[in-house]
């Protein structure tokens, strides 16, 4: 077989066995999460959303750079892998015991007591991290995605039947606290017994060093964006209230989580394989196009409907307390539904090893939304969510420019690419909203405008003969005749 055949091949099975595992997590920790938010108040939330900034930018250390590295690097070895795995173990040691230690400071910065225990709790998400990391890195290098299933399935069950359990017996914010712990715990715990690879009796400086010249720019730029993303609710938090921090929080998280089905499953597949076509450019312009249309394709409509949806739906699965969420989440799903077009640009400049590009373009990213973020911090969180949403737009054109010159492939181009389906989902979303200005009880209203809503984008891809309706097509009938066909 050709090695671009083989990398197809690849792709696909990746692409696959990802699909799968984030379409499971996503429909189990859904279910969850509307459970728990029926039983817990909002204050709760934002309790626990405080301390999950500070552990997130904690994660980037853990989760960025050196991983990133390992699977841009052409052919890494035991040694690559082993040295990573060693720094990574004393690394986030440090960081729990930096995090223990300034936790009370902490706690009086951010204007809530509760914080302390909290915080040392949960942070031993970071410890646990550094023990799965460079294995996830490993299995995303080998492209083995199907390995990804069984922890990230085991950890999301178990965590979640915890948390309703401590939820039900009245434990709170603790409820919260012990089920996002004993995810990480069961999935690092599952992920040591799928994987083969364990490190080794080897430590090399030297390789550690040219990982972390290319790694530590990627870093910097993940710091630079998770602490920017971090900033917004972290401040809403400390100047509205927990309830407002949560608020923002669930309208951000909601549209992200029907946006991770699709992303994560392509973030996971794209670089490794992308890095494979590193020095071919012109497949690498194709494999970034259809990173584009086909991601938009799924993702606009999603994020479309579920705006036009919105006020029943939360009405509807977490009761009207939640109903503030509604103007936030509605914004997230403009933010997110571009998101394909950020991804698919980004992996290619790390797949080409430009990371300082990759570096500057955060930089550049985040100096323009710190200028809108003083801006509009002095009219409330919702001129702040609009901010976020102009910086985010503008951030296409900047995410997209290097791809002009690395291959040939414009922002202008892009946009061309993506019209049709930004239409279709634009006249989708319009149909759809007008249901929910009737009368009617929301789960009626839900019972016509999600069919509704499929109905219409389906049909209206079909006529326009749109190029990802008609590749989806075909992935599916090649999928059937591959079904059919006799075991060997």
């Amino acid at each position: 077989m050709s090695k671009q055949g083989n990398t197809k091949g690849k792709i696909f099975s990746g692409f696959f066995w990802r699909f799968l595992e984030r379409s499971s997590y996503q429909i189990i920790t859904l279910c969850v999460t509307v459970l728990l938010q029926r039983l817990l108040e909002p204050e709760m939330y934002g309790i626990v959303s405080k301390v999950t900034v500070i552990t997130a930018i904690l994660l980037v250390f853990v989760d960025s750079g050196m991983a990133n590295a390992l699977i841009q690097k052409k052919d890494p070895d035991d040694l690559d892998f082993s040295s990573v795995f060693y720094f990574n173990i004393v690394f986030c040691l440090l960081l729990y015991l930096g995090l223990y230690a300034l936790s009370p400071w902490l706690a009086l910065v951010l204007k809530e007591e509760r914080l302390v225990s909290v915080m040392r709790v949960l942070g031993l998400t970071v410890l646990v991290s550094g023990l799965k990391n460079v294995q996830e890195a490993y299995v995303r290098k080998t492209m083995q995605f199907r390995l990804f299933f069984r922890s990230t399935i085991g950890g999301t069950v178990f965590s979640g039947a915890l948390g309703i359990f401590l939820a039900l017996r009245g434990y709170g914010v603790w409820a919260l606290v012990w089920q996002q712990l004993s995810n990480v715990a069961v999935n690092t715990l599952i992920l040591w017994f799928t994987v083969g690879w364990r490190p080794k009796r080897m430590f090399s400086w030297q390789r550690l060093g040219g990982l972390f010249h290319y790694g530590v720019k990627l870093l910097g730029a993940s710091l630079l964006d998770v602490g920017y993303q971090k900033i917004y609710p972290l401040i809403i938090g400390v100047t509205e209230g927990n309830a407002e921090m949560a608020f923002f929080e669930k309208g951000q998280h909601y549209p992200n989580t029907a946006n991770d089905l699709v992303m994560t499953t392509m973030d996971g597949v794209l670089l490794p394989a992308m890095s494979e076509e590193q020095n071919q450019r012109e497949r690498l312009r194709e494999m970034t196009r259809r990173a584009i249309t086909l991601g938009s394709y799924l993702v606009m409509p999603a994020m479309a409907g579920f705006a036009a949806c919105a006020e029943p739906l939360v009405r509807l699965a977490v009761t009207a307390k939640w109903l503030p969420t509604v103007p936030y989440l509605r914004i997230f799903c403009i933010i997110y539904a571009f998101t394909p077009m950020h991804l698919a640009n980004l992996n290619a400049i790390k797949a080409v090893g430009e990371s300082g590009t990759f570096l500057i373009l955060e930089i550049i990213k985040r100096g323009l939304e710190a200028v809108v973020l003083i801006i509009t911090v002095r009219y409330g969180p919702y001129a702040m969510a609009l901010g976020l949403l102009g910086s985010e737009l503008a951030s296409l054109g900047i995410n997209a420019w290097p791809n002009g010159r690395i291959l040939d492939y414009s922002w202008i181009r892009q946009m061309k690419d993506i019209l049709p389906t930004m239409l279709l989902s634009l006249i989708m979303a319009a149909c759809v909203y007008t249901v929910s200005l009737s009368s009617l009880p929301d789960i009626l209203t839900l019972l016509i405008q999600i069919p509704l809503g499929v109905g219409i984008y389906l049909v209206g891809s079909r006529l326009m003969k749109h190029e990802s309706f008609a590749y989806i097509l075909e992935l599916i009938i090649r999928l059937r005749k591959r079904g059919k066909e006799p075991e060997q």
